[in-house]
């Protein structure tokens, strides 16, 4: 049976998680996520204080495929999630960041994650690469600024509350939550209903250490 993982957004680039170019991707942060959730499954994020979204759904996204980063990074259908620092905020905020060189040591393009010259942020890279998966979908509606509110009593009935990391739920008891999106949402599959909260400030690094915006 499918599972249901769902957590808290506190930042909401548009980088991790990527809604762009036709797949809603997970290839960094939330490492346990992307170990443990499988095809099949369905990621959930739900709004937080910082956003001053509490209750609010953000995303949601089926998993339709999970591969490995060098996989990731070398089929051209994902060309476009490379970051391109320098282009337009849709650009800028590309999710396909790591691979390995011929040495077997990886590589990080210059992104989000990166240092503000664009080098190699290690504190980032190592907690990104020690988990080798990417979640992707094309199954996901991602409503961004225009996160609607879920009802206290869905979530009551589901479980849920606002947690640090994230909740696992069986399919089952996921269910209220999961019909509510396709019930109101079904025209919205593979869609960005609006931009991501943060998306005006793109062009800024996550520090990753002391979880810093700079």
């Amino acid at each position: 049976m499918p599972s249901v993982f769902i957590y808290v957004v506190d930042r909401d680039f548009g980088f991790a998680r990527n809604p762009l170019h036709g797949y809603c991707t997970l290839a960094t942060c939330k490492h346990d996520i992307r170990k443990n959730a499988e095809i099949g499954d369905w990621v959930i994020g739900m709004g937080g204080s910082r956003l001053k979204a509490t209750g609010q759904c953000v995303f949601a996204m089926e998993i339709t495929a999970k591969i490995n980063f060098d996989e990731y990074w070398i089929n051209p259908t994902y060309n476009e999630k490379r970051p391109v620092r320098n282009g337009s905020r849709k650009m800028m905020v590309g999710d396909n960041i790591y691979h390995r060189d011929k040495a077997q040591e990886w590589q990080q393009a210059d992104s989000h994650h990166s240092n503000p010259d664009g080098t190699v942020n290690l504190y980032n890279l190592n907690r990104d690469t020690k988990v080798n998966w990417v979640l992707l979908s094309n199954r996901f509606v991602y409503f961004g600024k225009a996160a609607p509110h879920v009802s206290q009593a869905i979530l009551d009935k589901i479980g849920y509350k606002n947690p640090r990391s994230y909740r696992r739920f069986d399919y089952q008891t996921a269910q209220p939550i999961l019909d509510w999106l396709r019930f109101n949402f079904r025209k919205s599959i593979n869609e960005l209903v609006s931009d991501p909260f943060d998306f005006a400030e793109s062009g800024r690094r996550y520090s990753g250490k002391g979880s810093k915006i700079i």
